[in-house]
């Protein structure tokens, strides 16, 4: 009697067919912060700019499939492959994406709060909760487990700690302004902290390797959302601090600009995807900035950065599904 169709002769097909997602990357959740990102940019241009509305819901609605794809994947692997999720949750750069999920979570709460807002409200929530537990689990690791090396830092650190600033955003709408202010704090003073340990790492150390040099662009994040969050927590009111926030933004921008060239000559990495979410942040915080005063200066330069920003993402989408076509995106490091 044949045995070609028998559970243990199609076991290794199946088996075969499915390893791929034993490297789905954590880091994949990068994009939704990019693309969620670029969808806010476009509401702010359509308030600030007369941008057309149909963009931003695209944009939303197309960051919001992406989130529950890659979510609903990784739950899988979680669920068949743990051992591989526990590998990337012990390593020092993967450990930092995993609050990409939450942080992704929080950008499409503050984009769907407009059109629905009580969705809006459970999704903040349910985020703001996820990336405390974040937060709490990477700060743990860092502070209790000696493994890491200066080598190993990079502005990815950013994400899991820094990346509360970006809670009150949406918070100061769905709950007591203590709350969008405890996140506020977590944030700004991580955001202190890991800069000098990053930058420290930067100046003295080896260059980081081609792979990870884009990861300097998550330096323009913290300041331009901790501008738009201040911000929101200080009742619209620009004063000296909120300038000193965008304008430390804007300087790492114009930083990062002077040297495009030596980041036009890297060769495609997902880690390319750490360009997306810091320069639609700056772009939303020059917009911001354009209601506040001298509108034509800055809505000038946020309509430059907008269509920048716009074309950047379009083509690491595109070179994205290019690199999972030709099978370069889930293999082992």
């Amino acid at each position: 009697m044949s045995t070609h169709n028998s559970p243990e002769a199609l076991q290794p097909g199946i088996a075969q067919a499915s390893g791929w997602l034993q490297y789905f990357p954590i880091a994949l959740f990068a994009t939704v912060m990019g693309l969620a990102g670029l969808s806010l940019a476009w509401l702010k241009a359509l308030h600030v700019l007369g941008a057309p509305a149909i963009v931003f819901e695209l944009l939303r609605g197309f960051a919001t499939l992406v989130w529950c794809g890659l979510l609903g994947l990784y739950l899988v692997k979680l669920a068949r492959f743990p051992a591989a999720v526990e590998a990337e949750r012990s390593h020092p750069v993967k450990l930092n994406f995993f609050a990409a999920i939450s942080i992704g979570l929080l950008l499409l709460a503050v984009a769907w709060s407009p059109s629905a807002p009580a969705m809006a409200a459970w999704m903040w929530a349910i985020a703001a909760a996820a990336h405390l537990l974040l937060t709490l689990m990477t700060v743990s690791i860092w502070l209790f487990r000696s493994q890491f090396q200066i080598e190993q830092v990079t502005a990815a650190w950013f994400i899991p700690a820094v990346g509360n600033i970006i809670v009150p955003i949406a918070g100061v709408h769905h709950a007591p302004a203590d709350i969008s202010w405890f996140f506020f704090s977590v944030g700004m003073v991580f955001w202190l902290i890991l800069t000098v340990v990053v930058l420290h790492r930067l100046f003295f150390h080896a260059p980081l390797p081609a792979k990870l040099q884009p990861t300097v662009f998550i330096l323009i994040a913290p300041p331009a959302v901790g501008f738009l969050a201040y911000l929101a927590l200080n009742g619209d009111s620009l004063d000296a601090f909120a300038r000193i926030l965008y304008f430390t933004a804007l300087f790492l921008t114009l930083l990062l600009a002077v040297h495009a060239r030596q980041f036009l000559r890297l060769p495609f990495f997902l880690t390319a995807w750490a360009y997306s979410f810091p320069l639609t942040a700056i772009t939303i915080a020059t917009l911001e900035m354009a209601m506040h005063g001298s509108p034509a200066f800055y809505q000038a330069l946020g309509s430059g950065l907008l269509a920048f920003t716009s074309i950047l993402i379009a083509i690491l989408v595109v070179k994205t599904a290019q690199a999972m076509a030709q099978g370069k995106v889930f293999l082992p490091d």
